[in-house]
């Protein structure tokens, strides 16, 4: 259980706090109590990300005590929880996933995601949060879209207009992996998948729907100084538009990593800026 406790730490980027001074209790407790003071309480995606290895912990103890032949984490434990997470504004549900109130908005720092994991972190945390705060997340989808559009181009060695609107990006981007229709070579009988017709329409329409995303946050998403939330929203909006930002971000940060990527073998820079 230890290695799972570091484990779930380090996947949310801590790290333990280098003047930690061990404590009262065992082994386990010593190393989670080292990591927890590397939160900064503070700050707003420091407490998501811990809230994430609370859970990941609370969902691991429940598991073993199942697999031991137990009810995993009993009716009084779970009370207690839920009791101790309750006076810090999180509710704990029946699945064991956590809910505050606290992290009161989805802040996203586009300007900070400069590498393919933080905009996958980004994304599992707007994922988790979104349904609870609706037009932050549809602003935070258009970002994350922005910020892999710009990603791709910098990995490709090729200039990021920071005036350029989005549409525009996300073509540049698309045609500098290979995957705007417009850049993919006429299909064939004996053509990779990559240039099938199908995959051409497909592009098409993610090409679409990822402008989309952007135009329903120009709307009703955050980032424009808007006196009041726009009304009609729901659920089901945010969960849409995250899942659009989702497709087309991970799409382009697989293709980027993808080794056999046609990108890779017919590399062509200039095409991709045009």
């Amino acid at each position: 259980m230890v290695a799972a406790i570091s484990e779930y730490w380090e996947n949310e980027h801590f790290a333990p706090a280098a003047d930690f001074t061990p404590g009262e209790g065992g082994v386990r407790k010593q190393t989670f109590d080292a990591y927890a003071a590397s939160v900064d309480w503070t700050d707003v995606d420091h407490v998501a990300r811990a809230l994430r290895v609370f859970e990941s912990l609370l969902r691991r103890i429940d598991r073993d005590g199942r697999k031991g032949g137990g009810d995993g984490i009993a009716g009084d434990d779970l009370a207690e929880l839920r009791e101790a997470f309750g006076r810090d504004g999180v509710r704990v549900g029946d699945d064991l996933r956590l809910h505050t109130a606290q992290v009161s908005r989805l802040v996203l720092h586009a300007t900070q995601l400069t590498e393919p994991s933080g905009i996958h972190a980004e994304l599992e945390r707007v994922r988790r949060f979104g349904a609870e705060h609706v037009d932050d997340a549809i602003g935070a989808a258009k970002q994350l879209i922005e910020a892999t559009a710009k990603v791709v181009l910098l990995e490709r060695g090729l200039p990021v207009d920071e005036r350029e609107d989005l549409p525009a990006l996300i073509k540049q981007a698309q045609k500098a992996l290979h995957l705007h229709p417009a850049a993919l070579p006429a299909a064939t009988t004996t053509a990779s998948p990559d240039n099938a017709e199908s995959i051409r329409r497909i592009l098409g329409a993610l090409t679409s729907a990822a402008i989309g995303v952007a135009e329903l946050r120009n709307r009703y998403g955050t980032g424009h100084g808007r006196l009041a939330a726009p009304s009609g929203l729901r659920p089901r909006h945010a969960r849409f538009a995250v899942g659009t930002a989702s497709t087309w971000c991970e799409l382009m940060l697989d293709t980027l990593a993808d080794p056999d990527a046609p990108w890779r073998k017919a590399p062509d820079a200039a095409s991709a800026s045009s």
